[in-house]
């Protein structure tokens, strides 16, 4: 049940921010170790992290959509409505981004040969380093506008 007072909203969305935070820290975690078994990886187990991680990133959505949802409806803040919808947008990039790096990181390990590979990497991470700037801007943007009315 998403809370409908202004202030407690706001205080869950952050609280919704930090959880992605620590389910990429978790997911980055849960890739090395899975590295860590090649080079006859134990497939299973990492299908069964990304599964969980996947859930995690569900829910987390689904409860921002929510408080997008009464922010905009019932407290007409659609300045706030938003920046969440760029929020989600450059979330979703980034983990399009993360997969991309692990998959890269894989063919690294499997292919220490291919000097492509390790391009491709650096390539990768400089765009997860460009996400990350995006997305503290949109924050910044977030906690502006939000303190707008305290």
């Amino acid at each position: 049940m998403v809370p409908s007072d202004f202030k407690t909203l706001i205080q869950r969305f952050y609280h919704l921010q930090s959880e992605r935070v620590e389910t990429y820290r978790l997911f980055e975690e849960g890739h090395e170790a899975y590295l860590r078994t090649g080079p006859h990886y134990d497939f299973d187990h990492y299908k069964q992290l990304v599964h969980e991680i996947t859930q995690a990133f569900n829910g987390i959505s689904k409860e921002v959509l929510e408080i997008k949802e009464k922010l905009h409806l019932d407290l007409d803040r659609p300045d706030l409505c938003e920046h969440m919808d760029k929020l989600q947008s450059k979330e979703k990039e980034k983990l399009e981004l993360t997969a991309k790096l692990q998959l890269a990181k894989q063919c690294a390990q499997d292919h220490p040969e291919d000097e492509e590979v390790e391009e491709r990497i650096q390539e990768i991470k400089h765009k997860i380093i460009k996400n990350k700037e995006a997305l503290s801007e949109i924050m910044q943007d977030f906690k502006y506008d939000s303190e707008d009315c305290d």
